[in-house]
């Protein structure tokens, strides 16, 4: 008899909360709609009488959906397609929906002449943003002035790294930049360019692991960087510049597994040889596997990343009280088939440009 009471009184949720709490039904209903506005002492006393009282706060909401919003990019990259795929997995286990909205927007004007997608100001639909694409301060200004819950990718936040109220989720691309440039030099190799856009904050971090690797080992770090949004073109056009100043290269470690992709076209029209005259590493592991030779690279873990970035942010809509947090994923080096040694056939052969390479 209890339990059929207690079934049929579900509509009463927020009731039977406030009377165990000895507040009012509008103070759990700020709570758990996410709202900041309330003292953090009577927060906790809501969410502690509805543990009480075995209600999952998050489920209490009619509003049960996030949006995962694509900042500032023309299609969905495949790093990003697999965050997705992570976030939406993660929602799905726990009742909610993800909408995917893809929002342009002037990284240069301030967050008052933002005007953000009508979905995400309809809090009666969404509780919470997932930021992914190239996602600038001002929009994270404006989210955290109209109290939305966010978590954000944090390797692609444009311009100087802001102080942030919510989430904020990282690959650990300078560790993995690190670990490639070490594998590099335990090859014998010395000459090692970075090819990328350095401009571009994911890239930055990769390059600035690669950088001080370098200058630990008492090398010279050099860059092609290339100032384009198309990773492929990046590896292309990095790499024909890279050959036309003669320089010496014996191995270049490209941005990203697509920028690697166009260090492959640009090479082979100069008739370079890979791994033979020339070794290429890449890293992020998206299509590393599908070259030839197949790329040697960092993994990074997209799928996980998505999934910690939906959990924060259901996390943090319970817990709006909460002191931002970094989460940090951790990286994986992957040896495959495009580096070799030096002394595999005499370091000597590979200081100097090919012939077919000298413009």
């Amino acid at each position: 008899m209890d339990k059929t009471r207690r079934s049929k009184k579900g509509s009463l949720g927020l009731r039977e909360i406030a009377a165990a709490a000895n507040v009012s039904i509008a103070t759990v209903s700020r709570v758990l709609n996410g709202s900041g506005r309330v003292d953090p002492a009577m927060h906790k006393q809501v969410l502690d009488a509805a543990a009480r009282l075995k209600i999952d706060p998050r489920q209490r909401s009619k509003a049960s959906a996030l949006v995962f919003l694509l900042s500032n990019r023309s299609m969905l990259p495949p790093f990003h397609a697999r965050i997705l795929v992570g976030a939406e997995a993660y929602c799905s286990s726990h009742g909610w929906d993800l909408y995917f909205l893809s929002f342009d927007y002037p990284p240069s004007v301030t967050s008052r002449e933002l005007h953000l997608p009508k979905l995400i100001q309809r809090r009666d639909i969404v509780r919470g943003v997932i930021l992914a694409g190239n996602t600038s301060p001002n929009l994270l200004e404006l989210l955290e002035h109209k109290d939305i819950p966010y978590v954000v990718l944090g390797n692609n936040i444009l311009g100087e790294f802001p102080t942030l109220r919510n989430d904020v989720v990282f690959s650990d691309e300078e560790r993995g930049g690190q670990d490639m440039t070490r594998y590099l030099i335990s090859l014998g190799h010395k000459n090692i360019w970075y090819v990328g856009n350095t401009r571009l904050p994911w890239f930055a971090r990769y390059y600035e692991g690669y950088r001080r690797c370098m200058e630990e080992a008492g090398l010279e770090p050099r860059q092609s960087s290339i100032d384009s949004e198309d990773d492929t073109e990046i590896g292309y056009l990095g790499t024909k510049y890279l050959l036309s100043t003669g320089e010496p290269v014996t191995a270049i470690f490209a941005g990203n597994d697509p920028t690697a992709c166009g260090v492959y076209r640009g090479l082979r029209e100069q008739g370079w040889r890979i791994p033979e005259d020339i070794s290429v590493a890449g890293c992020n592991d998206t299509v590393g596997g599908l070259l030839y030779p197949r790329l040697t690279t960092i993994r990074e873990f997209p799928e996980q990343v998505g999934r910690h970035m939906a959990e924060l942010l259901l996390d943090r809509i319970v817990h709006p009280e909460l002191e931002s947090r970094r989460l940090t994923m951790p990286t994986e080096f992957i040896k495959r088939d495009s580096c070799r040694s030096l002394s595999e056939t005499g370091q000597s052969a590979l200081q100097e440009v090919p012939a077919a390479a000298m413009p």
